[in-house]
């Protein structure tokens, strides 16, 4: 008993060991208690075998405590897209710690250069990817907009979330708007589209987070930029918004609006059921087989976007001749479990009419 006395006047500083002691002493007392009147060898033998399932079960809860690190970009974006992954863990199970570990990648670097000049989307993943195959994280977050079409299969996707609002939108500055400056936009798929809107418009690239970028327009560098709605919305700058395509005048890009989570093959990701949306595997699995066979890239001209009415799926997209520099839209519906099929059908009946 003076061991435990001990432990209790000299307590420990972290708190789980206070925890686990608190409770293994407990038990000792309601053992002292249930065994006090047996033989003192009986009690003698039994005590200790209780002490010693008090102290190695607690100390094999504590050795099994899952703890997930998440792996992101740094802008501040990514970071709240990778707390919405963390959320959801804790949601599914308080118990389970998380550390996010951010990194800055080499798209987040190379501002000065068009991606499709280096590299495409597949900058804005390697250092993501490089951490998982290394075990230096658990999961990484991605705006899957971002992701290259092909996925190393070592890394698969484990689980989406739902959709944010897919569509692009125009923001003006704060003040001050200097309409004689070009509209901001690197996307090839958006400059078509803002072209066939705005007959005659200037448009210029413009790099960098969706902060800088904004920072960038009011600077007066630009008469106005085009951003996706969805990191808007998740960074709570609504207010920039001054006008949100519809679907029909500006297709977007495949999967905008959807988060993406990878992890190790074969590892177990149930922690991130209450993360993951059904539909969402749908309507990416249909965009990204349309853009896939189209070969579409960071800066392609490619567009397309699925929705769902129960099990009926519509497909639209879009692809972009270089040569002639003709567009080509198209739709396709049918069951949402053909959604591969539909968006390899679609792709190859748009490549068909441009050979046509």
């Amino acid at each position: 008993m003076c061991l435990f006395a001990g432990f209790v006047f000299n307590k420990p500083k972290n708190s789980f060991v206070t925890f686990l002691i608190g409770i293994s002493i407990k038990r000792f007392a309601d053992a002292v208690r249930n065994f006090a009147p047996q033989s003192q060898f009986s009690a003698k033998n039994e005590l200790c075998d209780i002490w010693e399932f008090c102290v190695c079960g607690e100390l094999e809860l504590h050795i099994n405590m899952k703890k997930i690190r998440v792996g992101s970009r740094e802008s501040r974006l990514a970071v709240i897209q990778a707390q919405m992954v963390i959320d959801a863990i804790k949601k599914f199970d308080p118990t389970i710690e998380t550390e996010l570990v951010t990194m800055k990648t080499t798209g987040d670097k190379l501002l000065s250069v068009p991606l499709d000049k280096v590299g495409g989307k597949g900058l804005f993943v390697k250092e993501l990817d490089l951490a998982l195959l290394n075990n230096e994280v658990d999961i990484t977050v991605h705006s899957f907009k971002d992701m290259p079409a092909e996925i190393n299969p070592d890394l698969p996707i484990v689980a989406l979330s739902q959709r944010e609002d897919p569509r692009d939108a125009l923001i003006l500055p704060l003040s001050n708007q200097n309409t004689s400056m070009p509209i901001g936009c690197s996307s090839q798929r958006r400059k078509i589209q803002l072209k066939s809107l705005f007959d005659g418009v200037e448009i210029t690239p413009i790099r960098g987070n969706v902060l800088t970028r904004l920072e960038k327009l009011d600077r007066g560098e630009y008469s106005s930029i085009v951003l996706a709605a969805a990191g808007l919305k998740r960074l709570g700058l609504e207010n920039h918004i001054s006008r949100l395509f519809s679907i029909e005048e500006m297709l977007p890009a495949s999967c905008q609006g959807i988060i993406a989570v990878q992890a190790r093959k074969g590892e177990d990701t149930e922690f991130l059921r209450l993360f993951d949306c059904e539909d969402s595997h749908f309507v990416s699995l249909a965009e990204r087989s349309f853009i896939r066979v189209l070969d579409g890239g960071c800066s392609s001209p490619v567009a397309a976007f699925a929705q769902l009415n129960g099990n009926e799926m519509l497909l639209k997209g879009m692809y972009v001749d270089i040569q002639s520099g003709k567009v080509h839209k198209g739709c396709m519906s049918g069951d949402k479990s053909r959604a591969e099929f539909l968006g390899n059908e679609l792709a190859l009946e748009l490549m068909g009419d441009v050979k046509g």
